[in-house]
Formats: C-alpha cells, sequence, structure tokens
C-alpha cells in the first residue's frame, strides 16, 4: 500500500509551484486529491489532469481564501467530493516585495489575509469536518524559512510567515484531543522556471551557502507533507520542519 492510500486531501494553491508538487505527491500515494485555486483554473486543470492520467482522483476547486466564507466552502466542498477530509495542506499565498518604508496598511493587511487569515479559517472548517466524522485528520501549513529569519522587503511576508508556525502550534494544542494533528513545512528557496535568469545573484549565492548546494524542488516540500500526513507521524503534532537544504545550519556571524 502507498502511504496515503484512502484518503482525501485538500491542497491550497494546487494550480503551480509548491501546490503543483505537493499535489502531486499526494496523489502518487493514493490521495484524492482537491485541488483549490484562486484564479489559476487551467492550471490547477492541467494538475488534475495528469492525476487522473495514473489512475487517481482529482477536482479543481476556485474560491479566494481570503474570504473566510469561501474558505468554509472550499473545505465543504472537497469533503462532499470525497466522502470525508483527511488531510489539509495550507500552501495558498503571496509573496510580494515591498520596504517598510511606504507599505500601507493595506499592503500588509493583504499579505496577512492572504497567508494567515485564509489558514486560520480553512484549519477551522477542515478541524470541524474532521471532528464531526471521528478519526482524526493532518493539518499542513506552508510556512518559510522567513518565519525565522526575515528578508529585505518582505517583513509583511515573513511576520505572516512567522504567525503562521504559531497558529500550527496552538491549534495542535486544542485540536490534538480529537486525533487532529497540525504542523508546519518551512521550506527555503524553491526553484521554479525563469528564477535563475530573473535573479542570478540570489540563485549563485544560495547554491553557494546551502550545505546541499542546489535550491529546492516543489516535490520536496510535497515528500515533506505527504510524510506528516501519513501514519509514519502519527505522534508528530506541533512541529515545523525545516526543509530548506540545511541552509538554516549556516552561522549568520
Amino acid at each position: 500500500m502507498t502511504l496515503l492510500e484512502g484518503q482525501v486531501a485538500l491542497v491550497t494553491g494546487a494550480g503551480g509551484g509548491i501546490g503543483r508538487g505537493i499535489a502531486l505527491r499526494f496523489a502518487e500515494e493514493g490521495a484524492a486529491v482537491a485541488l483549490h485555486c484562486r484564479t489559476a483554473v487551467a492550471a490547477a486543470r492541467e494538475v488534475a489532469d495528469r492525476i487522473e492520467e495514473f489512475g487517481g482522483r482529482a477536482v479543481v476547486l476556485q474560491g479566494d481564501l481570503t474570504d473566510a466564507r469561501a474558505c468554509a466552502r472550499v473545505v465543504g466542498e472537497a469533503a462532499e467530493w470525497g466522502g470525508g477530509l483527511d488531510a489539509l495542506v495550507n500552501n495558498a499565498g503571496v509573496q510580494p516585495v515591498r520596504e517598510l518604508t511606504g507599505m500601507t496598511a493595506g499592503e500588509w493587511r493583504a499579505v496577512v489575509d492572504a497567508n494567515l487569515s485564509s489558514v486560520f479559517a480553512c484549519t477551522q472548517a477542515a478541524a470541524e469536518v474532521m471532528r464531526e466524522r471521528g478519526g482524526g485528520g493532518s493539518v499542513t501549513h506552508i510556512a518559510s524559512i522567513e518565519g525565522r529569519q526575515p528578508a529585505p522587503g518582505h517583513a509583511h511576508y515573513s511576520a505572516s510567515k512567522a504567525a503562521v508556525v504559531m497558529h500550527a502550534r496552538s491549534a495542535a494544542l486544542e485540536y490534538g484531543p480529537y486525533g487532529i494533528r497540525v504542523n508546519t513545512v518551512s521550506p527555503g528557496l524553491i526553484g521554479r522556471e525563469g528564477l535563475a535568469e530573473a535573479w542570478p545573484d540570489g540563485v549563485r549565492r544560495w547554491r553557494q551557502a546551502a550545505p546541499l548546494g542546489r535550491l529546492g524542488r516543489p516535490e520536496d516540500v510535497g515528500d515533506a507533507c505527504v510524510f506528516l500526513a501519513s501514519r509514519l507521524a502519527s505522534w508528530v503534532t506541533g512541529h515545523d520542519l525545516l526543509v530548506d537544504g540545511g541552509i538554516s545550519a549556516r552561522p549568520t556571524w
């Protein structure tokens, strides 16, 4: 049997990049996957088609997760489609660059709503579904190493990701009695098409600094999420799993 055989999972922000890698790994391990997207419907449909090509089950669900009502609807639709919900991966988010000097309150709130408030609302809705059904479940938030080590121009992003980690730890305490485990995965720099051309100096510096000497891949994050959703992590909750090629182990002095 594969690690997630028989599970129903919802992956938010599954239209591309990290979300795509997570969704594909869940499907490869036997889960039926509900793929959430906000606007990237065609991209999410491509992921669903690929899952169905190798015999998996997938559905595409659309919604703006900055709206708590949309969060509840998407979770409900995923559970109705799958006949339940075993795992939620809160991956949807944004990463704009904006210096604190000149940042508006609206710009700050937009990042917090997309990266943190959506996690709160989706987790609350999913936990209610899992609790009513019984048998527990798994929730994984995608945080970032920037939740520990900020970068210039990313104050709103870094703060939101640090808060996501603490939300998971708090949720682990409160939902644990129902058998619901809540963890975070904090990726480092994940490669994507065109990144090396757009940011050659940053990519070069990362490769030089990372002990494993490469950028991350979406499937690296997917593997971590599969582990946390599987029986192999049945006694793991409230944990932040770094997936960064060892970059966080480097001294800062």
